[in-house]
């Protein structure tokens, strides 16, 4: 049954595949990562050590195959490039790169390889941000990403020497270290500021003003990286290290999951008085990984387990609206939802999978985003009350600011300078069907995602 949906699904591909450019990279992700679910069949939920270097676990394994099956959806998406003959080649080559630096930063079994993986990510990125950009202020948007995370990531390697120092390993397989080497009375600011850089990148509110800047000025296949793959590099770092001191995680946790869960009903205010599609959809991410920072740091069962299915369904669903974004703005040539106005009435099919996106975006059943909420705000119950106020606030807000976005751009009057010209391609649906097929589908299997330990 899948494997028919599948090759149908990819049918309408056969055109764009028919490029020497774009057929290995195109076919190769997808049929890895389509065979590579397979992973999530056995029993992983102990890490499974692969080789002195690599290990392999189910939150590893459902990483890599997201990251395997965003970069395959993100090439399709980016076909105008091979089309306008816009250096595809090259544009391949770095696709290809952070897909495998990304592979290999999740699963590699020592935190010093982890942290040169967590930095080489930048390189692409970076690269695909100024090469492929739109607007001119995208030199800044890449000095603000390279200035945020490089600068917060110096005090967690200085955090990793002094480890591997005393403790005479910097191994992910040696959970729960001693802590006789750390009973100074500054060890709360010493560990805040270690996980700082997973922080940084999620992003935390405070530290998340690099993030739409750079997706504003990326080109489409930057904007499904970095909310796609990008921001869970953060989420997974994080619950790696505070597996070291479990300890230190839960006691600086009030602490971040205020400035978290505060932050995102800040930024859900913001969304809902942003004025571009791109922007809007950005912010949103600031929420939803407040709520993956609250499950990880109180270190609850239920909390990293709804961490994990948070990220897993917010990097399909940001990346698919990320790729609806950019086929809106090839129509309107604006990404202002004041001048976007009327697409129910001349693209129907757009408006649908606009629709099946909100929804998703604000966790409505059957999607993955609602079982990933509710294991979330149980963990947060656990810890104390008092979270249900901003949970409460925040969850309202994702339903309202999603509903903000479906509303301004479908419905109202068509404007005069818009161009009704066909922009409705093959590719485009097999595009929404394989972003969204995950989102309803692991619903049915919740198991596979949802019994790591």
């Amino acid at each position: 049954m899948l494997n028919s949906i599948f090759m149908s699904s990819l049918l309408p591909l056969l055109p764009l595949i028919s490029s020497n450019y774009w057929s290995m990279s195109i076919m190769s992700m997808m049929f890895i990562s389509f065979f590579s679910i397979t992973l999530l069949y056995q029993p992983l939920g102990n890490l499974s050590v692969l080789s002195p270097l690599l290990n392999l676990d189910q939150m590893s394994a459902t990483l890599i195959i997201l990251s395997l099956w965003i970069s395959a959806l993100m090439i399709i998406t980016s076909s105008p490039i091979l089309m306008n003959h816009r250096n595809p080649k090259m544009f391949i080559m770095y696709i290809n790169m952070l897909c495998l630096i990304l592979i290999m930063s999740f699963s590699v079994s020592n935190f010093m390889m982890f942290y040169v993986m967590f930095e080489a990510s930048l390189i692409p990125t970076l690269l695909l941000i100024m090469g492929w950009g739109y607007q001119p202020e995208r030199l800044q948007a890449g000095l603000y990403l390279m200035l945020y995370t490089i600068c917060a990531s110096l005090p967690l390697l200085m955090s990793l020497m002094l480890i591997s120092l005393n403790s005479g390993t910097s191994s992910m397989l040696f959970n729960n270290l001693p802590m006789n080497y750390i009973s100074h009375p500054l060890v709360y600011i010493w560990w805040t500021l270690t996980v700082l850089a997973f922080l940084v990148k999620m992003p935390m509110f405070i530290f998340h003003l690099w993030l739409p800047k750079a997706h504003v000025e990326a080109p489409i296949a930057g904007s499904m990286i970095l909310a796609g793959l990008l921001l869970k590099l953060g989420g997974y770092g994080i619950l790696r290290i505070s597996m070291l001191f479990p300890h230190l995680m839960f006691k600086i946790s009030p602490f971040c999951n205020s400035i978290a869960i505060w932050g995102g009903v800040i930024t859900s205010l913001i969304c809902m008085r942003q004025t571009d599609i791109k922007s809007l959809i950005a912010y949103s991410s600031v929420g939803h990984m407040a709520l993956v920072i609250l499950g990880i740091s109180l270190l609850s069962t239920w909390g990293w387990k709804g961490a994990l299915i948070m990220m897993i369904a917010h990097g399909l669903c940001s990346s698919c609206m990320f790729a609806l974004a950019n086929l809106t703005y090839e129509s309107t040539h604006t990404r202002s939802m004041y001048l976007t106005k009327g697409i129910l009435c001349i693209f129907p099919a757009i408006s649908f999978w606009w629709f099946i996106l909100s929804i998703c975006n604000m966790a409505a059943p059957p999607s993955i985003n609602l079982f990933g909420e509710i294991a979330l705000i149980t963990s947060a119950v656990w810890a104390s009350y008092w979270y249900m106020i901003p949970l409460g606030i925040c969850s309202f807000l994702a339903a309202a600011y999603s509903l903000f976005l479906f509303t301004s751009t479908n419905h109202g009057s068509v404007p005069q300078f818009l161009n009704p010209q066909s922009i409705l391609t093959p590719q485009f649906f097999s595009t929404c069907f394989l972003h969204t097929l995950p989102i309803f589908m692991l619903i049915l299997a919740p198991e596979l995602i949802s019994s790591w330990n």
